[in-house]
């Protein structure tokens, strides 16, 4: 058992830390294209209406 470890540890470690590294990049790009979406595209609730008390 300390001999598999000893051998596959090398391989398994840097394969699950880029794997890490790159599905936290991705989901960090996704979180920052949806904040740009929020902030940059108008919302259709700013529209303005008439208020009939006001005539």
């Amino acid at each position: 058992m300390i001999f598999q470890w000893a051998f596959f540890l090398p391989i398994i470690l840097p394969l699950c830390l880029a794997y890490g590294a790159l599905r936290g990049a991705i989901q960090m790009a996704e979180r920052v294209m949806e904040q740009i979406v929020t902030d940059v595209i108008p919302h259709s609730e700013t529209q303005t209406t008439v208020d009939k008390y006001q005539m």
